[in-house]
């Protein structure tokens, strides 16, 4: 069950309206990284979660905190587009600044008509100066974009991929802009991406000590099935050796369970292919498929 506290997390307005940037702003709520994303994930890997209670409820209680996430940054859009008429989206790029100049209009006013002009005609066609589940480009969010595998491990190391990049978009917006509501806004997003962050590391280091599970994921698969002589080699498959000087080409492997080693020139170790020869209903080309060569008769 859930409930809706009408204050939002923390909101500060912006000073003026922006529909261009209430078009980027949309990349937050329904990017790959949005906050649609984070939301979902969290939620369907706690209602999936099999582990112990206290992760669940850890997960369920940030996926329901990004809840309130897109509520704020949906409000943000909807003041970043209240304001921009429908009569400056039509005609707003219709006239270049050279020609404000020549024919004595301000053009200033000439370049605020040509910024309005470019915000995203959803913003007032679908959602009538509100927010929309869509990334920054229009495309819908999409739940493919989601992680919610049933290994913990697994799904902590994505989360931690998720609010990385989620918070790497934020700050990029932050510098996109002057408007100091949109920028106190976001800093309070930021500094929470800066806790969930601290948040999935201390997750994972929690789930690691446990023991429930470890490197490699799945721990819980056999090694001794693996190709044990191919585990802990670094492959050099482009040209230069500059890769021997990283930490994974050299000394004990991370998970402590063998060494690494650099392979400075890999071979193959296959032959190559030959295909099968398919089905012949299909009409596929190869080496059988010729048609058998027509006999004269004799008259």
């Amino acid at each position: 069950m859930f409930y809706h506290d009408k204050r939002l997390q923390y909101y500060t307005a912006p000073e003026r309206p922006d529909p261009l940037y209430a078009k980027k702003v949309q990349e937050l709520i329904g990017g790959t990284f949005g906050e649609m994303t984070v939301m979902m994930q969290y939620l369907f890997q706690g209602w999936n979660c099999r582990g112990p209670a206290k992760y669940r409820d850890m997960l369920l209680d940030i996926g329901t905190e990004e809840i309130g996430h897109i509520e704020m940054l949906a409000t943000m859009i909807a003041h970043l587009l209240d304001g921009a008429p429908l009569k400056t989206q039509e005609e707003g790029a219709k006239d270049s600044v050279i020609g404000a100049v020549m024919g004595g209009s301000n053009p200033r006013d000439t370049i605020t008509n040509i910024i309005a002009s470019s915000m995203n005609p959803q913003h007032s066609i679908v959602s009538g100066l509100g927010a929309t589940a869509s990334d920054s480009v229009g495309f819908p969010w999409n739940g493919r974009f989601i992680v919610a595998s049933g290994n913990l491990l697994a799904d902590f190391r994505s989360n931690l991929h998720a609010e990385s990049q989620g918070r790497l978009q934020a700050v990029r917006l932050y510098e996109m802009t002057d408007d100091p509501g949109v920028r106190d806004t976001l800093s309070f997003m930021i500094a929470r991406d800066t806790m969930h962050q601290n948040q999935w590391l201390a997750a994972i280091e929690d789930l690691e000590s446990s023991g429930l599970e470890t490197t490699p994921v799945p721990s819980s698969f056999p090694q001794d099935l693996e190709k044990s002589q191919h585990a802990y080699q670094f492959w050099n498959h482009s040209k230069g050796e500059e890769s021997a000087e990283g930490r994974w080409a050299k000394g004990p492997s991370m998970d402590g369970k063998g060494e690494f080693e650099y392979v400075a020139n890999p071979e193959p170790l296959g032959e190559a292919p030959v295909p099968p020869l398919g089905e012949p209903r299909l009409y596929t080309t190869n080496e059988a498929s010729k048609p058998p060569m027509s006999i004269k008769k004799d008259s």
